[in-house]
C-alpha cells in the first residue's frame, strides 16, 4: 500500500499510512485539524461514560474525543514510543502503526493494532495493548502493551496481519478478524484473557476475492479486500469488509461491502446468497462522486440505542483528504444495513 502524508493536528505531522491492498502514490498533505470534520483513516470508536473515543492509523495510535459525535478534540496518542517487540518480530518497522481496533471486555479496553515493515507485503504483525480507562484525565489512565498476538511471513502466509477486528462469540469467548488480499479475511480464536490464541489454533477463512495470481507473488493488482469487522444483530452475524484500493484521495475506488451469518465462523453470504468466500459481498457504502469520492475501512456499533457506521472518507471538496464519517446505521425488511453518507 502507498504511503500518503496525513496531518493530524493543527501543526502539520507527516506520517506514513499503509496496508496491504493501497497502491503506490502519495495523498495530498491535509488540511489542519477541523474540528467538525476531523482528518482520520481507519477509524474505530468506544464510549465511555458521556464521551465517545475514536481511535485511527497513525503514529502511536492518535485519539479523538466527543461528546456529542460533532465536535470532535484530539488527545494523546495511544503510545509515545514504538512498541519495543517489534524491534525483534518486525526489523524495519517505522513506526506507523495501521488501523486499530477497541473492545470492552472483562473491565479493560483491549486495543489491537497492525505493524507492517514491507507495505503491500505480509510482513506484519497485530499487537495488544489494553487499559481500565480511555479517559487521560483519570488516574488509572495507562496503556499496557501486551506484544505480538500472530504474525504473517512472506514466503509461508497467503494472509496478512493487518486490520484486526476483536469479536466476542454467542458464548462470549473472543476471537480475532484480521487479514487482506490473496487469501482474503481470517478467523483465530484468542485465549479468553485476549493475551494470545487459543491451543491448539482454531483458524477459519472468512471472504476473499478471485485472484489469477500464483501463492506468494503477492502483487496488488487483484483480491482487493481488507478490513473486517463483525457485528452482531439478531441472528446474525455481519461481517463488514472493505473492497478495492484506498489511499488514492479524489482517484479512490474503496467500497464497503457486506455478507451474514448465523455462525460466526461462517460461511458469510451475500444479498444475493453468493458465499463471500467466492468472491460475494453486497456495497453498503461507495463514493458519490460529489462529496466523497470514496468510503471505506469502517466499525460498526450499538451505542444509545442506535446504531453507527464510523468509517473514513475521501473529500472531493478537500482534495482528497480522509475524513471521519459517523452515520446512523438503518436495517431494511430483510435484516441488510442501510446508510446515507450524505444525510
Amino acid at each position: 500500500m502507498p504511503s500518503r502524508k496525513l496531518a493530524w493536528c493543527c501543526a502539520v505531522l507527516a506520517i506514513t499510512i499503509s496496508s496491504a491492498g493501497r497502491a503506490a502514490g502519495q495523498q495530498p498533505q491535509q488540511p489542519p485539524f477541523n474540528p467538525t470534520s476531523p482528518n482520520v483513516h481507519d477509524p474505530v470508536m468506544a464510549k465511555e461514560g458521556d464521551t465517545y473515543y475514536v481511535f485511527g492509523t497513525g503514529r502511536g495510535i492518535p485519539t479523538l474525543h466527543s461528546k456529542d459525535l460533532i465536535t470532535w478534540e484530539q488527545g494523546p496518542p495511544v503510545f509515545a514510543d514504538v512498541p519495543e517487540w517489534t524491534k525483534q518480530a518486525l526489523p524495519g518497522f517505522n513506526g506507523d502503526i495501521w488501523a486499530p481496533d477497541i473492545i470492552y471486555y472483562q473491565g479493560r479496553y483491549h486495543l489491537f493494532y497492525a505493524c507492517n515493515a514491507l507495505p503491500g507485503k505480509p510482513h506484519a504483525a497485530i499487537g495488544h495493548a489494553s487499559n481500565p480507562t480511555l479517559d487521560p484525565k483519570s488516574r488509572n489512565f495507562k496503556w499496557t502493551d501486551h506484544g505480538k498476538i500472530v504474525q504473517s511471513v512472506m514466503g509461508r502466509d497467503t494472509w496478512q496481519a493487518i486490520d484486526p477486528n476483536a469479536v466476542l462469540d454467542e458464548s462470549g469467548h473472543p476471537w480475532l478478524a484480521f487479514g487482506s488480499f490473496w487469501d482474503g479475511i481470517k478467523l483465530v480464536r484468542l485465549r479468553d484473557d485476549m493475551m494470545g490464541l487459543t491451543w491448539p489454533e482454531e483458524w477459519h477463512s472468512l471472504a476473499r476475492r478471485p485472484s489469477a495470481q500464483r501463492p506468494y507473488e503477492y502483487s496488488l493488482r487483484d483480491s482487493q479486500i481488507e478490513a473486517a469487522f463483525i457485528f452482531k444483530r439478531g441472528p446474525y452475524y455481519y461481517l463488514f469488509v472493505s473492497f478495492d484500493l484506498c489511499c488514492r484521495g479524489v482517484n479512490g475506488d474503496y467500497k464497503i461491502a457486506v455478507g451474514r451469518s448465523t455462525d460466526l465462523t461462517g460461511p458469510y453470504f451475500d444479498r444475493q446468497g453468493v458465499d463471500m468466500l467466492d468472491g460475494g459481498g453486497t456495497i453498503v457504502a461507495k463514493g458519490d462522486g460529489a462529496r466523497w469520492a470514496a468510503v471505506g475501512h469502517n466499525g460498526v456499533y450499538r451505542m444509545d440505542g442506535k446504531d453507527y457506521m464510523v468509517t473514513h472518507a475521501y473529500s472531493i471538496p478537500d482534495k482528497g483528504a480522509s475524513k471521519l464519517v459517523v452515520k446512523e446505521l438503518t436495517w431494511d425488511g430483510d435484516g441488510w444495513p442501510v446508510v446515507d453518507l450524505l444525510k
